[in-house]
């Protein structure tokens, strides 16, 4: 699987295609630009309104589409406030539903923040094996102009949509890894499966909020070494991983926020960012008491970088 291009994502809907290399509008039209922060951990608080599904005006999520999913045009989505904020982007719990009928569904929506405000402390390294096709695009992320941090946010936006979707797909193969369904993407807008408590709208509690008895710490490290493996033999790594950004839903690990999958054949640093991967999760398991001879970064990077074909 060398030749999947994580930033440039399969055509899937009707409509216009959004990441057209002439298409520079990347933001979601009718989005204000500047959401209003909110507490991290804060739980989301309803509110009032509701507009039409922007499933039709989308790129979607790999078919067959899950059973719980809406896609009916008549469906409305609603907005019902802030699960996370971060540096790069604010997720947003939203709940898509059919006025007058049972079907709905909860969803979270990952906006990008404007370029004037995003802070991509570290994309120079993850963007490097990524292929842009025009030169301009190229210089002007390079230079971090207005219109190059806006290029930036849509391969964020990009990537992570196509890695998501790839790794739904690529079970029979690889074998499979947990990740949030990735519904659709419209502008530098991805919706996602909400992973929680869809009755209280409670997202999943990140591992670095656990303690975890030692046979769940167990289970855990075990589940994670699972999709390290799946993933280094599709040729990748996560890239940023850390326990906060690995969900546990039901005794499930699921890994989120993957915009900066990282192809370690490709880029020259792969390497470095599958054994960084490795080094963060070791540590945490391992100051909970997890036996060193599971956690050892050295033996488990080794084994990532043979999984991957790396010498």
């Amino acid at each position: 699987m060398r030749d999947h291009d994580f930033s440039a994502p399969e055509r899937r809907s009707r409509g216009r295609r959004r990441f057209d290399d002439d298409e520079p509008h990347f933001l979601k039209r009718g989005r204000p630009a500047d959401p209003a922060p909110a507490e991290p951990d804060a739980e989301p608080e309803a509110v009032t309104g509701a507009s039409w599904s922007s499933w039709d005006d989308a790129l979607h999520g790999p078919q067959p589409h899950p059973q719980w999913l809406v896609t009916e045009l008549a469906a409305k989505d609603t907005e019902l406030g802030v699960l996370k904020t971060g540096k790069e982007a604010d997720v947003h719990l939203v709940r898509r539903a059919v006025p007058d009928t049972d079907r709905s569904c909860l969803l979270a929506a990952k906006r990008y923040r404007d370029p004037r405000h995003r802070l991509f402390h570290r994309d120079a390294g993850y963007l490097e094996g990524r292929r842009v096709r025009r030169s301009r695009e190229m210089r002007a992320m390079a230079g971090r102009t207005a219109f190059g941090r806006q290029m930036i946010a849509g391969q964020w936006a990009a990537a992570e949509f196509a890695a998501l979707g790839r790794l739904w797909e690529i079970g029979e193969r690889y074998g499979t890894v947990a990740v949030p369904y990735p519904v659709q993407l419209r502008g530098t807008e991805l919706m996602l499966e909400f992973v929680g408590d869809p009755d209280e709208g409670r997202a999943a509690p990140r591992l670095a909020e656990l303690r975890p008895a030692p046979d769940e710490l167990r289970g855990l490290w075990g589940q994670l070494v699972d999709a390290l493996v799946v993933l280094a033999r599709a040729g990748h790594a996560h890239g940023d991983l850390s326990p906060y950004n690995l969900l546990v839903h039901a005794g499930r690990l699921v890994l989120i926020d993957l915009p900066q999958v990282v192809d370690v054949v490709a880029n020259p640093q792969g390497r470095d960012f599958l054994a960084r991967d490795v080094r963060v999760v070791a540590t945490w398991f391992a100051a909970r008491g997890l036996s060193a001879d599971l956690t050892d970064p050295a033996v488990l990077t080794e084994m990532l970088c043979r999984e991957a074909g790396l010498r």
